[in-house]
């Protein structure tokens, strides 16, 4: 891999006060790339990274903006940036010369009349419309109808737009800025604007290793196999039919990070399959996806088919197995409708406690519900904060910085991650289990408050996708840490791990401290408030069971309005 000095030094954004601040961005992407991907591009791409550092700034920069904006044609004539040193005609001609674009003599249809005006296709095909039987003042959207059986694919300009035949380029190279763009974020779901367009320098983000080993793409094939998954995706939004792209699919990689990807992929080519119709088809992708959504889609659809001996054959198994609370949910009720079906008896599964609640009244001073029972509740030796789902991500977040912040392969491609990559993917934590496990041992070592409050006070402001700096705060985290028992911290803090997608979400609004109880289980509570109509929600309902048996004190605070005659 490409070695020059600039590899470790740690890139800088740019000042939006800069009129030319996307240039610099851009720049700091290519050289990123090229710097810690440069063994995955081939030579040719190479060399044309290096001609592209060799353009003048107006040409760089002419080039910038056409690749930030949608498509790969652009009028010649509609290019406008005043920031450019010199006159847009004067980039462009530098970046013809260069083989940067070319003049394209047909086009599309669809470019067609996406890049000119109605006013303007409406003389060229006003004839041609008139013979067809059409009128000549039809709109934009039924002129392109009416044309489109009647035209070639490709239009040639200067049949039509005569004035215009040298006027449309083509940008030949998006897909080396695509492959580029793959490698610097990880997806290709966000666009430049995505970071050539922004400020990055008002958020402070944690400094993380980039090696060869802890890169997402070891090899070149593996960025060509997310860019055909990606291909695939996209043939998926546009409706193609999924038995057309099932042979589409890259065969199961030996990358996880890349069979994470491939497993969402087949999860969303099994719904298309069964949409369109082909529901053997659809049994077949689902089997062969490990997304933990898919084994419900897959049992909902046999149960569809009524193939009930199928279907509890999985879920009968299935249960036995640890689930997230929303696979838990799901497979309980399938079970109840399967086992109906075959004639077997429903597994017994846990039934859900109905949490302890007490009843509120209060004046209605225009605060926030939740602030209002917090000022009721308070008291100098009982102090009850607005945490919701902060404190208890907060201290996970905390212990397990260096583990959030691990260079695993695929979990951070630039320096501007606000946290892992795969953070809510099913692998983030058997890809780090054994660091994990060497954060739990603190909780029974004791040593977990200093590495909490240590890292509290290192790292402070920066981006830490489990820490709102804004909420937690010193004597916040001391009293938790005095109250809250290791014991329960771990149970909380694996919960949350079972499914980082689900369960940072969820908890209850408040909490009480009782630093003078003598029980260390009951020196401190949560409390769910619920204002005047509101409800639990289902993931409420699940931590609420889960404080239940694990003996964790909660309860549901519902509110009265005071004067309110419900």
């Amino acid at each position: 891999m490409n070695t020059p000095d600039r590899q470790d030094s740690r890139p800088q954004t740019a000042d939006l006060t800069n009129p030319l601040y996307y240039l610099e961005n851009m720049e700091t992407v290519v050289n990123w790339v090229d710097d810690h991907h440069g063994d995955l591009l081939t030579t040719d791409e190479r060399r044309r990274l290096a001609d592209f550092r060799l353009l003048s700034v107006s040409a760089r920069a002419l080039l910038t903006r056409m690749i930030m904006r949608t498509g790969e044609l652009f009028r010649a004539d509609k290019l406008s940036y005043p920031e450019l040193p010199e006159p847009e005609p004067v980039a462009l001609a530098e970046l013809a010369a260069g083989g940067w674009v070319r003049t394209a003599d047909r086009v599309s249809l669809d470019d067609l009349f996406h890049l000119f005006t109605l006013a303007e296709l409406r003389p060229a095909f006003a004839a041609t419309l008139s013979d067809l039987g059409y009128a000549r003042a039809l709109p934009k959207a039924g002129m392109k109808a009416a044309l489109a059986d009647h035209l070639d694919d490709a239009i040639r300009l200067a049949d039509w737009l005569p004035a215009h035949h040298d006027n449309v380029v083509h940008l030949p190279h998006m897909p080396l800025f695509d492959r580029i763009r793959l490698m610097f974020f990880g997806n290709l779901r966000q666009n430049w604007s995505d970071f050539v367009l922004v400020e990055l320098g008002y958020q402070q983000y944690e400094k993380v290793s980039f090696t060869p080993e802890s890169r997402a793409f070891q090899h070149r094939h593996e960025v060509d196999c997310y860019l055909v998954m990606h291909q695939c995706r996209e043939q998926l939004d546009e409706g193609v039919p999924a038995a057309n792209l099932w042979p589409q699919v890259p065969a199961l990689t030996e990358n996880t990070w890349l069979a994470s990807r491939r497993d969402r992929l087949l999860l969303e080519l099994g719904r298309q399959a069964e949409r369109q119709g082909e529901r053997e088809l659809a049994l077949e992708v689902l089997a062969q996806s490990t997304h933990r959504e898919a084994r419900l889609k897959q049992l909902r659809l046999l149960e569809r088919m009524k193939r009930f001996d199928d279907a509890w054959a999985i879920a009968r198994d299935w249960h036995t197995t640890e689930l997230s609370d929303a696979e838990a949910q799901g497979l309980a009720r399938i079970l109840k409708r399967v086992a109906r079906k075959v004639e077997q008896p429903v597994p017994e599964l846990p039934a859900e406690p109905a949490p302890d609640d007490f009843l509120v009244t209060l004046p209605h001073t225009g605060v926030p519900v939740e602030v209002a029972v917090q000022q009721h509740l308070w008291h100098d030796h009982q102090p009850v904060f607005y945490v919701e789902n902060t404190l208890i991500n907060g201290l996970f977040g905390l212990l397990c910085w260096d583990v959030v912040f691990a260079p695993v392969p695929g979990a951070f491609f630039h320096p501007f991650h606000m946290g892992p990559a795969d953070l809510t993917r099913e692998d983030f934590v058997p890809r780090r289990r054994e660091r994990l496990e060497q954060c739990f041992a603190h909780l029974e070592d004791g040593d977990y408050g200093h590495i909490i409050l240590a890292n509290y006070r290192r790292k402070q402001g920066l981006a830490n996708p489990f820490v709102n700096w804004l909420v937690v705060n010193e004597d916040l985290l001391e009293l938790a840490l005095d109250c809250i028992p290791a014991s329960h911290l771990e149970v909380l803090f694996r919960r949350l791990l079972h499914n980082l997608k689900e369960h940072r979400s969820g908890f209850p609004d408040l909490i009480r401290f009782l630093p003078d109880e003598v029980d260390p289980a009951r020196r401190y509570e949560m409390i769910e408030v619920k204002g005047p109509g509101d409800r639990l929600q289902d993931h409420q309902r699940r931590w609420l069971a889960f404080f239940h048996h694990q003996g964790i004190a909660a309860r549901v605070c519902y509110v009265r309005w005071l004067g309110d005659g419900t």
